[in-house]
């Protein structure tokens, strides 16, 4: 089971609902590494001095803005950190919207909403209001050291969190000098559009994710299976462990807080829970030692598992 990023709060108005911030997208792409074909062996990325020439070991590594060409400012951990907001482990939402205000290209990276123990209650109670008035809240959230604006809008039985954009990171498209006149002045004619119209038409459907699939990959993959089939491979396979569960909560007088935010018309901070914090991650699991398995043994979603032996367990590090 995935591990959250963090456990905090979900905040509007009076209410906070207590919930777990997990990652809603998965990166299926196969990574490579770059060898040196002489040997086969492993290329380094090294740090390196530019003048010195000699590496340099990360303890003595920090962060600069080049402010002009060859001027650097340097800033230190607390310099980025204190930059944050200070509602760490909160997503707190400043307003509410017409779901169909934000332009697409707003949208950068989803994230899913995950109710604590005994906090279905509030997260149902916002989930369905949104539904029901065709709204999103614009909220605020802090992931690890950043800050961010977001989305918080429900989709199916989940509320989804998406990062957004600032205006200034996004370009707008008249800058690259679009075809904006009327039709006809490209010469269009009626009958081509149409034309256009009844081709839109006999190749309408419906969307279903499940349909399409990342067709590169595949073959790609299939490649490395045939490349894997004439030699042998050893696969190590790491196994993952649930993720401890958020403490319980208390109820909750819903109906009192919704009151005393709507005759208020203003936000309070949302109150930190206690243990609120992110969890830490757990000790990596240990790794098991696989014999040298067939091609398909390795890429075929861990059928090794049935015919390799198991050698002992690691001690994972502290």
């Amino acid at each position: 089971m995935a591990r959250p990023i963090w456990s905090g709060t979900l905040s509007f108005g009076l209410l906070n609902v207590p919930i777990r911030l997990m990652s809603g997208e998965r990166h299926n792409d196969l990574h490579f590494r770059l060898l040196d074909q002489r040997d086969n062996k492993p290329v380094r990325y090294e740090r390196v001095n530019a003048e010195s020439g000699e590496e340099v070991p990360w303890k003595d590594i920090v962060k600069a803005f080049e402010y002009r060409k060859g001027s650097y400012v340097v800033l230190e951990e607390s310099d980025i950190r204190g930059a944050a907001s200070e509602a760490h482990e909160v997503v707190e939402i400043d307003t509410f919207i017409d779901a169909g205000e934000i332009g697409p290209s707003y949208f950068e990276k989803p994230y899913i909403l995950v109710p604590a123990k005994k906090a279905e209650k509030g997260y149902v109670l916002l989930r369905e209001t949104l539904k029901k008035t065709n709204r999103v809240g614009i909220a605020r959230v802090v992931i690890r050291t950043r800050e961010y604006l977001a989305a918080v809008m429900a989709q199916d039985n989940a509320l989804v969190m998406n990062l957004l954009r600032y205006p200034a990171d996004i370009i707008d498209p008249e800058d690259y000098g679009l075809p904006e006149k009327d039709t006809k002045t490209y010469r269009i004619t009626p009958k081509e559009m149409e034309m256009a119209k009844s081709l839109i038409e006999s190749m309408a459907g419906t969307w279903k994710p499940s349909d399409y699939r990342d067709e590169f990959r595949e073959k790609l993959r299939k490649v490395i299976e045939k490349r894997l089939a004439k030699k042998g491979v050893t696969a190590d396979i790491e196994e993952e462990h649930e993720a401890p569960e958020d403490a319980t909560t208390n109820v909750v007088d819903f109906m009192a807080l919704l009151k005393q935010s709507i005759a208020g018309k203003k936000r309070t901070p949302a109150a930190k829970r206690a243990g609120a914090k992110a969890s830490k991650p757990a000790a990596k699991t240990a790794k098991s030692a696989g014999k040298k398995a067939t091609a398909k043994k390795v890429m075929g979603k861990v059928a090794a598992k049935k015919t390799a032996k198991k050698a002992p367990a690691k001690r994972a590090r502290a």
